[in-house]
């Protein structure tokens, strides 16, 4: 899902990635990076809070931004601290942010959210809101084609 949704993304789109530790919130982020052509390894920015990625939408080149704010309080003066603002106006980056109940007050006005909720071991129970309508398209696309990929 990760990956169909990375081949969908461009640049300034905003993705919030809810659920619990241990959801698979990076491993979803694993999958967007590989849509988005990303080589390497894509890791958690637990720590780093920020890690940054080159890759390619629509052929073009595009920064996908992991931002992980678990360590956050959700001071606006903390996030304005690790450059937030820049993330998210950069004309060429695509931000995939964890926890952002820890940013609430400083959320763009469109996004989506992609809420992971752990139903098994191995399965996941995954959510879309669309905010905007940018994301209600990106949505009924990719329902479409999970519809054309069922028999």
């Amino acid at each position: 899902m990760g990956a169909a949704l990375g081949r969908k993304l461009r640049p300034g789109d905003v993705l919030l990635l809810s659920g619990g530790l241990g959801a698979g919130k990076t491993s979803f982020i694993q999958g967007l990076a590989r849509g988005l052509e990303v080589q390497g390894d894509v890791t958690s920015p637990t720590f780093t809070l920020v890690n940054e990625y080159q890759g390619k939408a629509g052929g073009e080149p595009v920064t996908l931004y992991h931002i992980d704010l678990y360590r956050l309080s959700g001071d606006a003066d903390e996030l304005l601290a690790i450059g937030w603002e820049e993330y998210l106006d950069d004309p060429q980056g695509i931000c995939a942010i964890e926890w952002p109940q820890h940013a609430a007050g400083l959320l763009p006005d469109t996004w989506l959210l992609i809420e992971i909720d752990p139903i098994a071991e191995t399965k996941r129970r995954i959510r879309l809101q669309a905010n905007g309508p940018r994301y209600r398209e990106l949505v009924a696309e990719l329902r479409a084609e999970a519809g054309r990929g069922r028999s």
